[in-house]
């Protein structure tokens, strides 16, 4: 009897234990490849400020066979890191992906053009050769052109749009008159391989009026009636703002931690230090607080997107700040 108490003791033990790991361990899926994109994260790790909040975090890298929605429909993850047009589609489809914080304030997204194309505004495009991302970020591209009345069907009244991979080879090689381009990442690419900026004209999105939130913090939203959960989710908000706003204040010493991170070993200092200061011009000015304008012109910009909108509808109940401001107290 006594050696059947005591293992009901042990399992109860045991049980308490699990619960209450489960109560402080966090599992984050980054959208791409460990890089300053994701500085914030890493900083809240190596600086200790998760553990002052109880938390055991986790941060999982992405690549281009990796999809965090799928990866947080399946359970891999607590919270995943995506851009708004992709989560809303996936809303949509079905999986209750909600956002609940916002760290980047302003869209990293944009065209470069060469020069000599003769390219100096958006109507120039007109019988032009543009390179777009695809798999949900074709959407803002798709949406300014409708806007602006010019065909994505091609002809000398229309942009022909190439499909472009993750790389920059299609300006490169003349294979496209201008491409998309991220202002922390593809933009120095282009740089890097020789390009004089003076040879080339940029149109970022967010002066366009058609910029999309990029970078949310999204959960699943039955997970949100889960005490337990919400307040997990508000220690690891706060922490990893504290995160992004060391990173933005010490852009050198941020890229640095996010190297030690990268398993891989093919990120480079002086690439990661550049990231870090235009990622820093992202998230300034954000306390992590979605702002309900920047929201609403994310919807509508994905609305218009043609014969082919992203969604169909405005979603209901896709954002919450209860979150962000049990956080911020």
């Amino acid at each position: 009897m006594n050696k059947i108490m005591i293992a009901a003791a042990l399992a109860a033990g045991m049980g308490t234990t699990a619960i209450a790991d489960e109560a402080n361990e966090v599992t984050l899926q980054l959208q791409w490849v460990t890089q300053a994109q994701f500085a914030g994260y890493y900083v809240a790790l190596d600086k200790g400020f998760y553990e002052e909040e109880g938390l055991d975090v986790t941060v999982l890298a992405g690549g281009p066979d990796i999809a965090p929605p799928q990866v947080l429909a399946g359970g891999g993850a607590d919270a995943m890191l995506n851009w708004m047009p992709s989560a809303l589609a996936a809303r949509e489809k079905g999986l209750p992906v909600v956002n609940i914080a916002q760290p980047f304030k302003t869209s990293g997204l944009m065209l470069t053009c060469w020069k000599d194309t003769g390219i100096e505004t958006v109507a120039d495009f007109k019988g032009k050769t543009i390179g777009v991302w695809f798999f949900g970020n074709e959407y803002p591209f798709l949406s300014w052109m409708s806007q602006e009345g010019i065909s994505t069907d091609g002809g000398e009244d229309g942009v022909t749009v190439l499909k472009q991979g993750f790389n920059v080879d299609p300006l490169l090689n003349r294979e496209a008159d201008c491409i998309s381009t991220m202002t922390y990442n593809e933009y120095g690419q282009v740089l890097d391989a020789g390009v004089n900026p003076d040879e080339l004209v940029t149109f970022k999105y967010e002066e366009q009026g058609v910029a999309t939130l990029e970078d949310g913090i999204y959960v699943l939203e039955e997970n949100l009636e889960d005490p337990v959960f919400v307040d997990k989710m508000v220690r690891f908000v706060r922490a990893s703002m504290e995160g992004w706003k060391y990173a933005e204040a010490n852009p050198e010493e941020a890229a640095g931690i996010v190297l030690d991170n990268d398993e891989t070993g093919a990120q480079t200092e002086a690439a990661q230090v550049r990231m870090m200061g235009e990622i820093a011009k992202l998230t300034a000015g954000s306390d992590g607080t979605l702002d309900p304008a920047d929201y609403e012109r994310t919807v509508a910009t994905l609305l218009a997107g043609g014969s082919d909108p992203v969604i169909s509808a405005a979603p209901e109940g896709a954002w919450t700040h209860a979150i962000t401001d049990e956080a911020l107290k």
